[in-house]
């Protein structure tokens, strides 16, 4: 199912529970006792960013330390005590860079600054309707749809990418680029911005954005675009330097695809039929969790797959190997510790209701699991 319409699925969910709030249960703070990986390779452990449901102010942020073994759910509020919507509304986004950790909150329009070593807030920069963020020297790059949460085929604000002083927290300039952009990634002197379209395709294949701007790091300016397919959504920058692109497709007769950009040429070299929901790079493996929806079978496609970038080739299609996959209803999100071959994998189950963390040791062999916030979705390994 489309991520957009989720969210408003969400909306209308998270309406009529609210009379009886009384009944759903809100985490506070919890320390759980879990195995740790086998090398932790310099890392200290990692970051969870849970989405919550749209409308709620529900993300949270967990977090799992390598050292000791301990799961701590929603440490933002127990360490920010004093401010009063605690994280946000829908979180889309966690990186770390430099000393700090930044949380992109979507429909609270803003991206949450914190110490990454201790997550207690530092500041906020102020972006509406902002997506993903990736970061080049002392800057701070943000793709946002600009416009409100609103599907709408007639949609007419294109998204911009913003440029953050890291140092100051300002946005210093913007570049417009297609509507609905959303991931991106840095390489050769390039940002890379994936368009997606999303609000304004659903009933219309044409209408979605099927581009991936090109933009100069130096002028910041959109330099071209890459004709790529519609409604696009993820983008990687793999060792060679190429892109590895994905489209959700139309979710009806046009299914999810992954995509290769040779870097030189500028353009499509190559289509592996996997679908894509989330993505991890790791060396020339590019481990990709899906959950396809199609209204023509209404039914899902779901993959556990890895693909070999050097080679373009699907490696596997189930990189569980114990059968654990049947008791995931919904993968979510899918993060690959780069010294141990961990596989941390997130199930949103129904998105209304608290969600799973899988580990895997790097046979697909699991290991444990445990309960995270609502819609387990983004990580950020901490150094």
């Amino acid at each position: 199912m489309s991520r957009s319409l989720i969210i408003l699925t969400c909306i209308l969910l998270f309406a009529l529970l609210s009379a009886c709030r009384d009944d759903v249960e809100l985490f506070v703070s919890e320390e759980l006792a879990l195995t740790p990986p086998d090398e932790t390779g310099g890392y200290q452990g990692f970051y969870l960013l849970n989405e919550g449901n749209m409308g709620s102010n529900k993300a949270t942020l967990d977090f799992y330390d390598f050292d000791t073994g301990t799961y701590k759910r929603n440490i933002y509020a127990e360490r920010n005590p004093d401010v009063p919507k605690e994280l946000g509304d829908v979180g889309n986004d966690i990186q770390i860079y430099g000393s700090k950790l930044y949380a992109v909150i979507n429909v609270s329009n803003k991206v949450e600054v914190m110490n990454a070593q201790t997550a207690t807030r530092i500041g906020q920069i102020e972006i509406p309707n902002c997506r993903f963020i990736r970061f080049h020297g002392a800057y701070a790059y943000v793709t946002s749809y600009a416009g409100p949460v609103e599907i709408n085929p007639d949609y007419t604000q294109r998204g911009y990418l913003a440029k953050v002083d890291t140092a100051t927290l300002q946005v210093v300039d913007e570049c417009l680029v297609g509507f609905q952009p959303d991931e991106l990634t840095i390489s050769g002197g390039k940002i890379y911005v994936a368009n997606s379209g999303g609000y304004m395709g659903s009933g219309n294949t044409d209408n979605y954005e099927r581009t991936v701007s090109v933009i100069d790091i130096e002028t910041f300016t959109e330099e071209k675009r890459i004709d790529v397919a519609p409604n696009l959504h993820r983008i990687r920058t793999d060792q060679q330097g190429n892109l590895w692109v994905s489209s959700r497709g139309d979710y009806k007769g046009l299914p999810s695809r992954l995509f290769f950009i040779d870097a030189q040429k500028q353009a499509v070299t190559d289509t592996l039929d996997v679908p894509v929901s989330s993505c991890c790079m790791v060396g020339d493996s590019l481990y990709v969790c899906s959950v396809s929806w199609s209204y023509t079978s209404y039914s899902n496609e779901i993959t556990y797959a890895i693909v070999n970038t050097q080679t373009r080739k699907i490696l596997t299609r189930n990189f569980i190997t114990d059968g654990t996959e049947e008791e995931i209803e919904i993968p979510y999100s899918v993060m690959v510790h780069p010294a141990s071959g961990y596989i941390f994998l997130t199930d949103a189950g129904n998105y209304v209701t608290p969600g799973l963390l899988y580990c895997f040791n790097s046979e697909g062999e699991k290991l444990w699991s445990v309960r995270t916030g609502d819609i387990p979705a983004h990580f950020a390994l901490l150094k």
